[in-house]
């Protein structure tokens, strides 16, 4: 268990790591834009879930078999690389927000398998295990535990930022042309970090 101290920095450390740009929040965002902040909830609901079990998982040495395991570090890499080019296309090629937002939506289940395949995410994740798990073996478990829970808290009212901002990009955004833009920008976002999953 974390005393009060630890729990406070380590949600600093969470909502900080959780409302800096990236895929996710990019991915966020574009929803926000597409379906607005109510209906568009499950996306960042899903991205912060999906970081807590990441976490939870990743204190537990996940983080660690996976390093010692390079053929499926290089299958994770190809495969999140497709998925974000695939979402960067699907981005790109989208039309005005009023006609063509439900397509350009990401729902919860999309959401929280997408943390899996997130170079920013695992990154996060494996810095929290090293910097905030406990070293005292028993301790681990419940460690574990309450960092993906206090992540998870702290990333939800930051995707929720996201979501609202998208929500709000999306009123000005009302021509094809405006949103094309937005579109293309939200795309190239998403197809540039492709380059972070192989540095």
């Amino acid at each position: 268990m974390m005393d009060t101290a630890q729990a406070l920095a380590f949600l600093l450390f969470a909502f900080i790591a959780a409302v800096t740009p990236g895929p996710s929040n990019a991915m966020i965002l574009s929803t926000g834009a597409a379906v607005g902040a109510l209906r568009g909830i499950g996306c960042p609901l899903g991205a912060s879930l999906g970081m807590g079990v990441m976490i939870v998982l990743s204190a537990f040495g996940l983080g660690e078999i996976l390093a010692a395991a390079p053929v499926v570090v290089s299958v994770m890499k190809i495969a999140g690389s497709l998925f974000l080019l695939w979402l960067s296309w699907k981005i790109a090629n989208a039309g005005t927000f009023e006609a063509d937002g439900q397509t350009r939506a990401v729902g919860f289940r999309q959401a929280f398998l997408f943390q899996w395949l997130n170079p920013k995410g695992w990154l996060v994740a494996l810095s929290a295990g090293s910097t905030y798990l406990p070293s005292r073996q028993y301790a681990q478990t419940g460690g574990a535990l309450w960092m993906g829970t206090l992540f998870a808290a702290a990333a939800f009212p930051a995707g929720l930022l996201w979501l609202v901002l998208g929500a709000l990009v999306a009123q000005t955004l009302r021509t094809q042309r405006s949103a094309r833009v937005f579109n293309i920008a939200m795309a190239s976002a998403l197809a540039l970090s492709v380059v972070m999953v192989w540095r």
